[in-house]
């Protein structure tokens, strides 16, 4: 486990994440909503000495335990499960920061539960993150999240827990004594990286690995966001493109855990921007489900790179937050089916309705997963003037 040097330093970074997230300054008697998982009390305490220290008003909600969200799911009826306390959308209305501190006792308790009810759960509960999307494109909200190891997740991850804690220190740098340096330094690579994609004029980007072949379009008006707060540890750059110029054939070889239930080799071909064949060595039933949760769900919501140079993540962790970033010998590219990130916009956020939305691309659905692929490949960037570069090979951005 953490020690607690390293869970003040974890603190720390995720303090800095949430101020350099939002495009506003945090001022006394913002309201921040942290939310944990029984296992990570001991960093919640940290978090809530800090920030009562800078004057700010900490909201706690402990999230279920396994066995109480697997009795939910059992025993709620229809009523039930989209049922919100009252208030619940008021507190979402009046925050200005979200902090969520992952360290699930279990991540398969609800293999069991049938997914058209856990879908059901989560499309209720988009209004709430609707909010928050529109308060953080005003600037007065801004959130982040972080993992911390249990048993459970180094179990289904296949190594000892300690090494499993080793692999969240080194890669948020908390073996370090200012770890906030090291972001500071590493934010400051990404946005020279950031400043040379959004240099250029795509008209699409065509990946190519040993079993991916996938055209991207980018579409018009978006930008490379990441390394932005969001995240602790987040080592992508990634934008949403266009859905409806997404063609081909992308694979996901990393294994991916989503509510209980494990998926191995995912292979989707896409056509006309929807993915039209999904397969799975394991899961597959239930890729299949996810995907036709709403209209948008077998849709690309953002396609993602990350640079091995950032990254020290180099074992699969069971956590997507982990995953999705890691870097290893070949670094990893990632699609995430479903709803996109409105800050890939490359304009005022605030002008971005729901109208121009649709007619620039931007996917909406209540679905979003990430699913990686860590084969050695290469990016290439088709230039609107028929030029093309290579943007990245070997794991690694070609700036």
């Amino acid at each position: 486990m953490l020690s607690e040097i390293q869970l003040e330093r974890y603190a720390e970074v995720l303090l800095w994440g949430l101020r350099i997230a939002r495009s506003k300054p945090f001022k006394r008697g913002d309201v921040v909503l942290v939310r944990f998982n029984l296992d990570a009390v001991p960093l919640a305490q940290i978090l809530e000495r800090r920030l009562l220290e800078q004057g700010m008003n900490p909201v706690r909600r402990l999230h279920p335990t396994p066995e109480m969200e697997k009795n939910f799911f059992k025993l709620a009826n229809r009523r039930q499960l989209v049922f919100d306390p009252p208030g619940e959308d008021t507190l979402y209305r009046h925050l200005n920061g979200s902090i969520f501190l992952h360290a699930p006792a279990s991540i398969t308790h609800l293999s069991g539960i049938d997914p058209k009810k856990i879908s059901r759960f989560t499309l209720s509960k988009k209004y709430l993150r609707d909010i928050l999307e529109e308060r953080e494109q005003t600037g007065a909200f801004s959130w982040t999240l972080c993992m911390l190891p249990t048993n459970d997740l180094a179990q289904h991850a296949r190594i000892p827990l300690d090494e499993y804690s080793q692999q969240i220190v080194k890669a948020c740098f908390l073996n370090r004594r200012d770890p906030v340096a090291q972001w500071k330094s590493i934010f400051r690579k990404a946005a020279i990286i950031k400043k040379w994609l959004n240099g250029m004029d795509v008209k699409h980007y065509h990946i190519e690995s040993e079993h991916i072949d996938l055209i991207v379009t980018p579409g018009e008006q978006r930008r490379w966001i990441g390394i932005s707060g969001h995240n602790i540890p987040s080592f992508e750059l990634f934008l949403s493109p266009d859905w409806r110029g997404t063609s081909g054939v992308y694979f996901a070889d990393q294994p991916s855990y989503r509510s209980g239930n494990l998926v191995h080799q995912v292979r989707l071909t896409f056509k006309k921007g929807a993915a039209v064949s999904i397969d799975a060595e394991s899961g597959g039933a239930f890729v299949q489900q996810q995907l036709s949760m709403d209209r948008g769900a077998s849709r690309i919501g953002e396609f993602s790179l990350t640079d091995k140079r950032f990254s020290k993540i180099d074992r699969f962790m069971a956590n997507t937050l982990f995953d999705e970033n890691f870097g290893g010998q070949w670094g990893n590219c990632h699609i995430a089916m479903g709803s996109s990130y409105a800050d890939t916009f490359d304009g005022d956020v605030q002008t971005l309705s729901g109208e121009k939305k649709t007619r620039l691309g931007f996917n909406t659905s209540a679905l979003h997963w990430d699913l990686v692929n860590t084969e050695k490949k290469r990016v290439t960037a088709h230039l609107a003037d028929g030029r093309h570069t290579t943007i990245y090979e070997n794991g690694c951005f070609t700036y």
